[in-house]
């Protein structure tokens, strides 16, 4: 494997540019997210595909994109499916468990198909976050459900799908969003829940699915466990909640670090996330400068970090065979005739 560095970076647009080649081919970032400024065509990701892993010279390099359905969509019509939110499956839950599992596998092995077609071989995606009453709708519907079992459930079921399509699932965003009363993409949200209620409710759906491949953070406060450090930078949730009580085996990402959740520059935000114990700090807005600057802040992904992407690049094999039509069937029964466009 290609002696990569900790971090997934993304770029600016539809194509890299002599500089971000040049970037890339010196720090060697693991992974490439895209966006929809990044997305144009099958052709194009593809293209865009190989240019990243040329510049990295590794067929291994990661390249992510977050197509959960409905909000989080990165691609779109006309050239991908309008897929249904996460919360499609859970309402079909309340009165059919088989089939709500039914759909959420088809859901997901719909898009895995999609993206494997493009080159793409991570999604972001299945969201593990428990909403509560009042809670911010940043979450919202891209939540299967309010009930941690359901959320398990589905979420394992979205993970096998993605994998049966030759993808790789990220569960997000441990060890949870869902109370957060404010939108980490813009403050700080500060989560007041004892550590037991966390343990019962929040954990629970990390904690059944300890086991995926990736995982990406929450860039959120919890007092009950460390009452100054947000948890992607919390040695103390990234090592004793996120590792040990949690369990996850998998390489965990930061979320992204260019959110207004955490403070400082771009070198100590990415230094921290490593320090703290991600494995990956994630740097999403393609911004050339704090690339650089992300880029130079953390080290080479060696060591355990190096054995937990090579065990998830283990488990991208090669696309099962399935019915397209028959899963459109399943998904469009879940969520109704306008669920899939």
């Amino acid at each position: 494997m290609v002696n990569f560095k900790s971090f997934i970076s993304g770029c600016a647009g539809s194509a890299l540019t002599d500089d971000e080649r040049a970037l890339f081919a010196e720090a060697r970032p693991c992974g490439l997210i895209l966006f929809a400024r990044n997305c144009q065509s099958v052709a194009q990701l593809r293209a865009l595909a190989a240019q990243f892993r040329d510049a990295v010279e590794s067929d291994e390099a990661l390249v992510l994109i977050d197509q959960e359905g409905g909000r989080v969509q990165r691609l779109r019509p006309p050239h991908w499916r309008q897929m249904p939110p996460a919360r499609v499956y859970g309402d079909l839950y309340l009165y059919d468990r088989e089939g709500a599992r039914a759909a959420s596998f088809a859901g997901a092995r719909l898009i895995a198909a999609e993206l494997r077609d493009a080159g793409i071989t991570v999604n972001c995606t299945p969201v593990l976050d428990v909403p509560e009453a009042g809670s911010h709708d940043i979450i919202g519907d891209r939540a299967f459900s309010f009930d941690p079992d359901v959320v398990g459930d589905l979420g394992r079921a979205v993970i096998e799908g993605t994998l049966a399509g030759g993808v790789l699932p990220v569960i997000k965003h441990v060890p949870g969003h869902g109370r957060a009363r404010a939108d980490s993409h813009l403050a700080l949200p500060r989560i007041d829940a004892s550590a037991e209620e966390l343990i019962e409710v929040d954990f629970r759906p990390f904690m059944a699915l300890c086991h995926a491949p990736l995982a990406m953070t929450a860039h959120v406060l919890l007092p009950a466990f460390d009452e100054k450090r947000p948890a992607s930078v919390s040695p103390v949730i990234m090592g004793e909640v996120i590792r040990e009580l949690i369990g996850l085996t998998g390489l965990v990402m930061s979320d992204d670090i260019g959110m207004k959740a955490l403070g400082g520059s771009m070198t100590d935000r990415a230094a921290a996330v490593i320090a703290a114990g991600c494995d990956v700090a994630l740097h999403c807005s393609g911004a050339f400068d704090e690339m650089s600057e992300v880029a130079r802040a953390v080290p080479p992904l060696e060591g355990e970090s190096a054995e937990r992407l090579a065990s998830a690049i283990a488990e991208l094999g090669q696309p099962q065979a399935f019915d397209a039509d028959q899963a459109l069937v399943l998904v469009r029964e879940a969520g109704g005739s306008g669920s899939v466009a």
